[in-house]
């Protein structure tokens, strides 16, 4: 029925034609953004055709006998045409299974695209990997989530320390000094945690420079003093927050109240959804209460990242 083939970069222009015309994809499927690390991970991504149309991508890589939902993304799961029907996307996986078994992989960790991420509804997927693979839950994230035209109101703290920051004369921008953030970033990882950010400063510009529509830096300062910021991923209707970051004097002056107090209520007031990300540790194990606690402050409320298991 399928005819399942795997990603070369002759077929770049193809894949990302597809990603955008999709119902489910996101801009982090573009080959622009997941070959910027390629040389890290072995590339195993596939395309799906059917009567010589594609119809479904499966962006993915290999470690030994395992196929997974590729690891250089946040989720990746099924990428589907708005035309696919729940049947054939259960057909679509029994044949994936069989061409994986050929190929000589005998599991699959898969991570679901969540579903504030989709264009229209297109959890065919998680139908398919449970009926048809016999997938079982492997990890459960939490992100937070504010549903942009029906906010919960900013809890009394946070509303507290947003009226603080303005009386002192915080102010907020979009800006295009990575440098400047980047560096508040890994300082304040490398102190708490001892590690350093997923991207470094060259990779975080090069990937702005990729996608300037889909990537933005917004920084809160005091003046000419850089105290904190955000980089957003633009999504469909859906807004992203990569990373966040604020030093030690923008934590004290409320600098991400401001921060989130503009991009929430003004800037991105017209968009569905504003995505804080997790706050989940280990798979989900471990939950961090004070991170949830201030992502709540701003109304996020919960939206689960799953990651499915299944032995082909």
């Amino acid at each position: 029925m399928f005819e399942i083939t795997r990603y070369s970069s002759g077929r770049k222009a193809e894949w990302d034609d597809f990603i955008n015309r999709s119902k489910n994809g996101t801009f982090l499927f573009c080959r622009d953004y997941m070959d910027y690390h390629s040389d890290r991970f072995s590339d195993h991504s596939l395309m799906f055709y059917l009567k010589g149309r594609l119809c479904a991508v499966l962006p993915a890589n290999v470690v030994g006998g395992t196929l997974y939902s590729h690891q250089g993304l946040t989720y990746g799961g099924l990428v589907i045409g708005r035309d696919a029907k729940a049947a054939q996307v259960c057909a679509l996986f029994g044949e994936l299974n069989g061409y994986l078994r050929v190929h000589g992989i005998r599991k699959v960790v898969y991570k679901a695209v969540p579903w504030i991420y989709s264009r229209y509804a297109s959890e065919e997927d998680l139908y398919a990997i449970v009926n048809v693979c016999g997938a079982r839950l492997a990890a459960r994230d939490i992100s937070s989530t504010v549903f942009l035209d029906d906010r919960i109101r900013f809890s009394e703290l946070r509303r507290r320390c947003l009226k603080k920051a303005l009386r002192t004369g915080v102010t907020v921008m979009r800006s295009d000094d990575v440098a400047a953030f980047w560096q508040i970033l890994d300082s304040n990882l490398e102190s708490k945690y001892g590690v350093a950010p997923v991207h470094s400063l060259e990779e975080l510009q090069l990937l702005m420079g990729r996608f300037p529509d889909n990537m933005r830096l917004y920084m809160a300062s005091l003046g000419d003093e850089p105290l904190g910021g955000t980089v957003v991923y633009l999504n469909g209707d859906t807004v992203h927050t990569q990373y966040i970051s604020a030093s030690p004097e923008g934590k004290r002056l409320g600098a991400l109240d401001a921060l989130f107090g503009e991009l929430i209520c003004n800037v991105y007031s017209g968009y569905r959804y504003f995505d804080f990300g997790r706050s989940t540790e280990r798979g989900g194990a471990y939950l961090n209460e004070a991170l949830i606690f201030q992502k709540e402050g701003f109304g996020g409320r919960g939206v689960c990242y799953d990651t499915y298991e299944w032995d082909v």
